[in-house]
């Protein structure tokens, strides 16, 4: 019963045999991708400031940039989403000097051609929430790979940032709105790309990983079944400011 266990599991993470179901499933992925697509709800994007300065301290300058959880869908207002989670529990510790670019839709491709026209501005940290809208595109990892790194390229051209933090792919396998098989084919692109750059992160000094390891409970999640709400937004900016408030002593002194 083990081994059955085991080689059933080991299957399901082979790319072949991902490949395979997908090209078997495909014609139902498209209508389940097409019915869902139709049926979600478009929720806008948090409104408030994307840039200014809170917190008391030592002066930290911080950008964030993303896709459509980055820029707050699932919550009103700025405050509620990540960004005004993340400098509400930073400003404890630092005088933080922050600016967010983010817009749904957005993909690493499509990151990277905007910010060919960025201005170029010194920034300490960078956090970097993008990725889901390349893994529900099926963009294959090593293809996803190559424009990740032509995007960190670009940030640190533009922006010269002690780190980049590199906020890891949802689990989209778990995600309320999606139905069955979409659901599980989702869930083994995003965990496909999360690995990849996971391994990336680990052999270079200024990138770190920091990984989505949230529970998607329903109440966690907003109206639409796909991004975060208030309360989510609270756990994972409490969660990716922790993290950089322990490394920054070291960072500081580089």
């Amino acid at each position: 019963m083990r081994t059955g266990c085991a080689c059933k599991a080991s299957a399901a993470g082979d790319p072949v045999f991902q490949f395979a179901t997908r090209l078997v499933l495909s014609p139902l992925l498209i209508a389940q991708a097409l019915g869902v697509r139709r049926i979600a709800q478009i929720l806008p994007e948090a409104t408030g400031p994307r840039d200014g300065v809170t917190g008391t301290g030592e002066a930290l300058r911080l950008r964030i940039i993303g896709d459509s959880s980055a820029a707050g869908v699932g919550a009103s207002i700025q405050d509620e989403a990540l960004l005004g989670q993340l400098t509400s529990h930073l400003g404890k510790q630092f005088e933080v000097s922050w600016h967010l670019d983010a817009i749904t839709g957005a993909t690493t491709r499509s990151t990277l051609e905007r910010l060919n026209s960025a201005t170029p501005t010194r920034t300490d940290i960078i956090v970097l929430a993008l990725g889901v809208n390349d893994a529900t595109r099926l963009i294959p990892p090593a293809r996803w790979l190559k424009r990740h790194r032509a995007l960190l390229d670009r940030l640190r051209t533009l922006y010269q940032p002690r780190h980049i933090y590199l906020s890891g792919m949802p689990p989209l396998g778990r995600f309320p709105l999606l139905p069955q098989p979409l659901r599980w084919t989702l869930g083994q692109q995003a965990t496909a790309i999360d690995n990849v750059q996971i391994r990336h992160a680990a052999r270079v000094d200024d990138l770190t990983h920091v990984p989505f390891d949230l529970d998607l409970d329903p109440d966690l999640m907003a109206s639409d079944g796909f991004h975060p709400n208030p309360r989510l937004y609270a756990i994972w900016g409490e969660g990716l400011a922790n993290r950089i408030r322990s490394d920054w002593p070291g960072l500081n002194s580089q």
